[in-house]
């Protein structure tokens, strides 16, 4: 090998791994093989936990099938012999025994499950396993949610139909793929089908991969496969005794001859396996199971009392189909047909409507012709009778049968008819009631469906009825169900009325940083390494009831809103007494530090409900609830700011930065809905919008919405007009705001101008606008001649101008006043200040030295003042940290620190120019302090806010300059000087020569031509002059020139050239983002320096000593409370502050009124409508293009009703002409050719519906397992002829001799064939006589009560009316004395005679036969209460608890159809409604 092929095998050097670079790609790759690791974890605890509870099935004795003609050799289990265990193989001469599939198939652990991968475009995958056909369903269900971490389902949609590739119509596969899949959707369903790649399932996977295609959320459909292991194709594939992950699955459609591919749309499935193969239909029974397993399981939580909902639903299918159907039906699952999928449900959907009556044999046979094609040719005559009848029983059940039909208009989704069968099949349930239906709603999310199906006008609700309904959907976080239900009645009041509702809410809050804070709270004493167990502990701790109350919740939400605020939620005596101690330590620190008279009331505030809500929604940062709460709320704009000063502190607390965004971003939201109804308030009335601002709020922590605002930092809100017109209204007193700024110093320094007119004040525009007012009125009058205006506004004008002492006091005390003396004063002091250090700075102080120590004690003074002085009750610690945040205030604390160290150093003689130096230095830091003045100012105020933002950039230009600045120094200073010892010396050459450097100051010691060593010194010994650079043998310059020279142009390049511009491109770009904003941040920074003047003393410095003074005495040693200022904070009358509540509810739904036509008319939604509008026209195309042909469809069915009306014609004319006895052989060979046999001749009975037996003709007979002959409607009565009538015969258990059978032409069935001969279960033939007890009582109320007495059944849980059969006509039956004791039955058979009788005559019972039948006899006996029997009654129910039991009469009741049937005739006979 050459060199240069050496040279190529070694690796590339070019990037060059750092140990760091080495040492993080380490920790990605550990981190990944702990992955790996864990992933094989799982795998191994998985294939363990299959083995142990998945069974398999296989043959273990293999016999050769002489039916298969093949030359492989095949055993009767459907095997070929090399895929039989060795063991099962016996030798040829074995003649032990014959193959049975009981004794020769047996379990053994599975050996198929784990990952299916369907390759192709898009790599499918799923889960699969082979489970045995006896497989427990709730291993299955285990297996579903446990392993393969499925949710459960809050609905179960079984799909069933033709298991051939049959075509839908493109309309309706596109409304069956789009209704299942939102169905599925939005309920979190699953959808179980037979899971092959055929059929129906074929059309269902294809539903989820278009699903899959064009929905962003992917994963959510569930789709399960239950297919037969012994029928799938490629199945090989799917084998491995340790779990195959995945398996690699091959889709062969083309060879797999009798079988059947899986369908890659599915995502699970389950192969069922009983030991055979090519056998199709082995899962339907383990299918069947399954479904009923999911149906008994809980929806949701078990408090709820729901269990999982199945429906099920059909396209096609043939005979199995409708067994599947029939099977449905009698279960009680409801079943949803989609009419024109073709053959069964076409069928189905034909007669669905009609009478029971109406659907005869020859109309079935019609519609099996129409719809079966070809296939009918092979229908057998009985075969159609029993689907007739079968067909009968299914369309009799009408509340579970649904028949989805595609309107002409597309009118109707698959999606809403599914969701429609469930809730009318529990609407017309006995046990399950409107409630049920609601919850069912709330838990698949389907607001629509409850509007349409729940919320009618024929219904009546009760408010709180709904109230569980309600706590179902807040909980579950269905805002439009909470939207519907505050819409149909429920009031929010009588809901929160209870505070353990309310506390529930909170207890079932989500996961969130507020539940982590309340359960820090409520836990408090636990340690810190359990926070994250934190938020399960207070559920459990909740629902015990322990430790939990709102007095934690209002703890925690005043820490978020602010301390000056009051508790929400005021303690209580029974509440926990944990962390009661920091909670009332809290309220005295704001109790003592509030000046306001509101704080010390004692008068609990009414709980507002919307406000409770409303808080429960924003601190989950549910946006939707709290939409709707908000929308609730009367204090609307208070709710708004509040939720933004809540959402931003959690935001700023939390340790989620995306929750911390949705935090923010919820916040400016509703500092949006703030601002927005704020404004519509200014726009209606001013003077009322500037009360909305500055009223105390009881309902939110008695503080104001200008205070919230403020906390809350909503500079766009305080930046608005109307916020602004307040503060200058505040700003300027009682003096107009339209006074110039000129007119006022004026009379500041010459103040009798007052008295002129120059000045105008607040009082004297409120009397001229008045009388304005007044005169409009007087010339209303003279043009209206009426006095109804003056009626009404003629008591407001009472005000009288103010008198020259009260306008000198108003003028001196208006904050705007106080701020220009205060600015005189400040000069003032500067310029003695200056005139001190410059002049008259003496060894002993001069007078006007003290002067200025004097005037700087009065601003001590003033800072202390600030310090303490806390009317909005925030505290002292929150207080001090408002004080030491302001820019302001910490230059005051800086430069009067300064000056006392100045003064004390000053007073000493060692320091004395040292105190002076310090005294310099503070007078430019109370020259910067001077800029505060200006913030008052409109154009130079939002100046300096620029400037502060300028200097954070300089700071960190600094440090980035800094480092060229010390590189080129030292540098610079190691090659010129040698070992310079002189550390002041080292820093001028260093640090200070290069950055003067920057601005033109170059260095004269770098270049030979500039050399002077007459400037510096050799030897580094003179303090004056630096040491000289390097110097050779001649006394000349050493270093090397041209590197210094370099090194400063260098230098200069990057130092004076890019970063000065850089820092002039960052200064303007912070000019730019500013610029905008500035207006804003100086209007809400304006606020604290009015309020600031607002309650400062009138006097400016010194005086304001005098001031501080009186105000010491008056607190501390008259303690006397300070009057509390009514500017900031104003507590309204009771009456007033309803009346601006209602205006401002009034305005927020203008407001709401206004944004909701901007949405209407934003370009978003136009896009969208003209979206819809081209989906509809082009439904419309594609409807048209279906329905061409339909007018020729028509036609023929209106040319086939001609015909049948002239067959009917025909034969009444024949009927006529038979009984005038015309024509008696042709009519006689006529009629006897119409026999039951010709399939095309049957006649329709006109016997009415209710005269017919239904329970009697029931399949199964119960209590054994016959099957009854099937008796369509048509051929119940004798007298219709029936030559195919072969009833199964029930011999007694006792008849041995076959005497019973001579007897059976004796007693006929009075209402017709049953399908079965015999006595059955029944005593004997012919009728059965038993009796049906009902025992009735008043119980009191109003009005009245109609209860009747129900005792236990056979059946657990099943009551009935006491009864039984009859033995003797004049005694009750023997098991009743069981039941009821002996002496109650005594007292009964001694009542007999006097009951009325209810009903008398033939029961529809199931046991009924052709020869044996139950009559009944109902008697009502009515109790009083005061009599003997009834205290047995009681006697009895007291002993027998559960026995016996008292119920009210209504249709609610759960008796049997016959009983009800009773119960009502009783209640009629009782003048009550039934």
């Amino acid at each position: 090998m050459t060199m240069t092929g050496s040279t190529e095998m070694l690796p590339n050097f070019d990037n060059k791994i750092q140990p760091q670079q080495l040492f993080e790609q380490l920790q990605k790759n550990t981190i990944q093989i702990k992955q790996v690791v864990s992933c094989i974890k799982k795998r191994s605890t998985f294939a363990s936990w299959m083995t142990e509870n998945i069974q398999k099935k296989e043959c273990c004795f293999f016999e050769k099938d002489d039916k298969e003609n093949d030359s492989v050799d095949t055993c009767k289990c459907g095997y070929p012999k090399n895929e039989h265990v060795p063991e099962a193989i016996k030798s040829e001469d074995f003649a032990g025994e014959t193959w049975d599939k009981h004794r020769h198939i047996h379990e053994v652990p599975t050996d198929a499950f784990g990952d299916i991968s369907f390759g192709g475009l898009g790599l499918k995958t799923g889960k699969y396993c082979r489970v045995s056909t006896d497989t427990s369903p709730e291993i299955l269900y285990k297996l579903l949610t446990e392993q393969w971490k499925l949710s459960p389902p809050n609905l179960l949609i079984s799909v069933t139909g033709g298991a051939k590739n049959f075509s839908l119509k493109a309309r309706l596969k596109n409304t069956f793929n789009r209704g299942l899949m939102k169905v599925a959707q939005t309920t979190g369903a699953w959808i179980i089908t037979g899971g092959t790649n055929a059929g129906v399932m074929k059309h269902v996977g294809q539903a989820v991969r278009d699903y899959a295609l064009s929905s962003s959320m992917q994963g959510q459909i569930v789709a399960i496969g239950v297919a037969t292991w012994g029928v799938i194709h490629n199945r090989d594939a799917l084998v491995y005794s340790e779990g195959c992950f995945p398996a690699h699955y091959s889709m062969d459609t083309k060879d797999q001859g009798q079988f059947s591919c899986l369908d890659n749309n599915h995502t699970h499935f389950l192969l069922v396996d009983n030991g055979t193969q090519g056998r199709y239909g082995v899962e339907i029974e383990l299918r069947t199971r399954l479904e009923k397993c999911v149906s008994r399981k809980h929806l949701g939580n078990k408090g709820s009392g729901l269990t999982i909902p199945v429906v099920c639903v059909v396209l096609d299918g043939g005979p199995g189909t409708l067994n599947t159907i029939y099977n449905a039906i009698l279960n009680g699952t409801p079943c949803v047909v989609l009419e024109g999928s073709g053959r069964i449900a076409d069928v189905i959907a034909q007669v669905a409507g009609l009478p029971v009556s109406q659907v005869t044999i020859k109309l079935i046979h019609q519609l099996m012709k129409k719809f079966f094609g070809q296939e009918y040719e092979t229908f057998q005559d009985d075969t159609i009778i029993k689907w007739t009848k079968t067909i009968q029983d299914i369309i009799r059940m009408s509340h579970l049968l649904t028949i989805f039909r595609v309107g002409p208009d597309n009118q109707g989704d698959v999606d809403v008819a599914i969701l429609q069968a469930l809730l009318k099949a529990s609407r017309t349930s006995e046990s399950l009631g409107i409630e049920r239906q609601l919850q069912l709603a709330i838990a698949w999310n389907r607001a629509d469906i409850a509007e349409t199906e729940i919320f009618t006008e024929e219904s009546q609700w009760k408010a709180t009825d709904l109230h569980k309904a309600m706590f179902s959907a807040l909980v579950g976080n269905k805002p439009e169900f909470v939207s519907l239900l505050l819409e149909n009645g429920v009031s929010l009041r009588d809901f929160l009325q209870n505070e353990d509702t309310l506390c529930d809410l909170y207890k079932q809050l989500p996961n969130c940083f507020f539940l982590h804070k309340l359960a820090r709270q409520v836990n408090k004493s636990n340690s810190f390494d359990r926070r994250r167990r934190l938020a399960f502990s207070i559920r459990a701790q909740a629902h015990a009831g322990e430790g939990f109350s709102l007095t934690h919740v209002s703890y925690v939400v005043r820490h978020l809103l602010g301390s000056f605020t009051q508790p929400l939620y005021p303690p209580k005596q029974r509440d926990s007494n944990i962390s009661m101690e920091d909670i009332s330590a809290s309220l005295s620190m704001s109790q003592v530090n509030s000046q306001a008279p509101l704080t010390t009331d004692t008068d609990e505030p009414k709980r507002d409900v919307c406000r409770d809500l409303f808080l429960w929604a924003i601190v989950q940062n549910n946006k939707e609830m709290a939409e709707i709460a908000w929308e609730q709320c009367k204090d609307c704009m208070s709710a708004a700011l509040a939720a933004t000063k809540i959402l931003k502190k959690m935001a700023q607390e939390g340790s989620d930065a995306d929750e911390a965004e949705e935090m923010l971003k919820l916040a400016d939201h509703y500092e949006k809905h703030a601002i927005g109804v704020f404004s519509e308030c200014h726009n209606s009335d001013e003077e009322r919008t500037k009360k909305l601002l500055v009223r105390v709020s009881p309902v939110w922590g008695s503080t104001t919405c200008l205070r919230l605002a403020l906390e809350a930092d909503d500079k766009t809100f305080i930046a608005l007009t109307g916020v602004q017109a307040l503060l200058t209204q505040i700003w300027c007193g009682e003096l107009s705001v339209y006074n110039s700024v000129w007119r006022v110093l004026a009379c500041m320094v010459f103040f009798p101008l007052i008295y002129t007119g120059f000045l105008v004040f607040r009082r004297d525009e409120v009397i001229q606008r008045e009388t304005e007012k007044h005169e409009e009125i007087k010339t209303m009058e003279k043009v209206t001649g009426s006095t109804i205006y003056t009626n009404s506004v003629g008591h407001s004008s009472h005000l009288k101008p103010l008198n020259g002492w009260s306008k000198l006091f108003y003028l001196y005390s208006s904050p705007q006043v106080k701020f220009y003396w205060n600015i005189v004063s400040y000069f003032a002091f500067l310029f003695l200040f200056a005139v001190v250090l410059m002049i008259d700075f003496q060894d002993v102080p001069s007078g006007s030295e003290v002067l200025l120590y004097i005037w700087l004690a009065s601003l001590v003074c003033e800072e202390i003042r600030q310090l303490f002085h806390d009317p909005d009750g925030f505290g002292f610690k929150k207080k001090a940290q408002m004080y030491i945040n302001d820019l302001w205030n910490i230059l005051d604390v800086l430069s009067i620190g300064i000056f006392i160290v100045g003064l004390v150093f000053r007073l000493t003689t060692v320091l004395f120019y040292a105190g002076k130096i310090l005294l310099c230095i503070d007078f430019v830091v109370f020259c910067l302090r001077l800029m505060a003045i200006f913030t008052i100012s409109r154009t130079l105020g939002p100046k300096i806010i620029i400037v502060k933002r300028m200097m954070m950039d300089l700071f960190f230009f600094m440090f980035l300059l800094s480092i060229w600045v010390v590189a080129y120094g030292v540098a610079k200073q190691g090659i010129l000087i040698h070992n310079d010892n002189r550390l002041d010396w080292i820093v001028r050459g260093a640090v200070y020569e290069p950055y003067l450097v920057i601005f033109g100051n170059f260095p004269t010691n770098i270049d030979y031509t500039d050399f002077n060593i007459d400037s510096c010194s050799v030897n580094g010994t003179d303090p004056l002059k630096p040491k000289c650079p390097v110097l050779n043998e001649s006394q000349t310059p050493a270093f090397p020139q041209w590197l210094t020279i370099i090194m400063l142009c260098i230098y200069l390049l990057f130092a004076n050239i890019l970063l000065l511009n850089l820092l002039i491109a960052i200064f303007n770009f912070t000019f730019q983002e500013v610029q905008d904003n500035t207006d804003r941040i100086w209007k809400f920074q304006r606020y604290e320096l009015i309020k600031e003047y607002h309650s400062r003393p009138t006097a400016p410095p010194p005086f304001i000593i005098l001031s501080h003074f009186y105000l010491f005495v008056k607190k501390m040693v008259l303690c006397r409370p300070s009057v509390a200022s009514k500017k900031f904070k104003i507590k309204l009358p009771v009456n007033e502050e309803e009346e601006l509540l209602s205006w401002e509810a009034l305005m927020k739904d203008r407001y709401l009124l206004s944004t909701q036509q901007e949405q209407s008319q934003s370009m978003e939604r136009r896009i969208m409508d003209t979206a819809n509008k081209v989906t509809t026209i082009n439904d419309r195309l594609e409807r048209e293009e279906e329905t061409s042909s339909d007018p020729v469809v028509k036609r023929l069915a209106r040319l086939e009703e001609q015909v049948a009306q002239s067959a009917k014609a025909l034969q009444w004319i024949m009927d006529s002409l038979k009984s005038q006895g015309f024509a008696a052989k042709e009519a006689q060979s006529l009629t006897s050719s119409t026999t039951d046999e010709s399939p095309d001749t049957y006649a329709s009975t006109s016997e009415k519906e209710d005269g017919f037996h239904v329970k009697a003709r029931q399949f199964h007979y119960p209590g054994s397992k016959l099957t009854r002959f099937p008796v369509p409607e048509e051929k119940v009565p004798w007298e219709t002829s029936f030559s195919s009538y072969k009833p199964t015969y029930y011999p007694s258990e006792d008849q041995v001799d076959g005497s019973e059978s001579e007897d059976l032409d004796k007693y006929r069935n009075p209402k017709g064939r049953t399908g079965i001969r015999g006595r059955g279960a029944l005593r004997q033939l012919g009728p059965n006589m038993s009796v049906d007890l009902v025992i009735t009582r008043w119980r009191d109320g109003k009005p009245p009560v109609l209860e009747y007495l129900e005792v236990s059944g056979e059946s657990q849980g099943a009551f009935s009316l006491p009864g039984g059969f009859l033995e003797a006509t004049d005694h009750l039956p023997k098991d009743l004395e069981r039941t009821m004791g002996r002496t109650l039955y005594k007292k009964l058979n001694e009542k007999l005679s006097d009951g009325e009788k209810a009903f008398q005559g033939y029961v529809d019972d199931a046991r009924n036969t052709d020869n044996a039948w139950v009559e009944t006899t109902a008697l009502n006996i009515h109790l009083d209460r005061g009599s003997q029997i009834m205290e047995d009654i009681e006697k009895k129910l007291m002993k027998n608890q559960g026995h016996l039991r008292w119920q009210e009469v209504s249709s609610k009741t759960r008796l049997n159809s016959n009983q009800r049937d009773i119960l009502r005739r009783v209640a009629i006979g009782h003048n009550r409604k039934f």
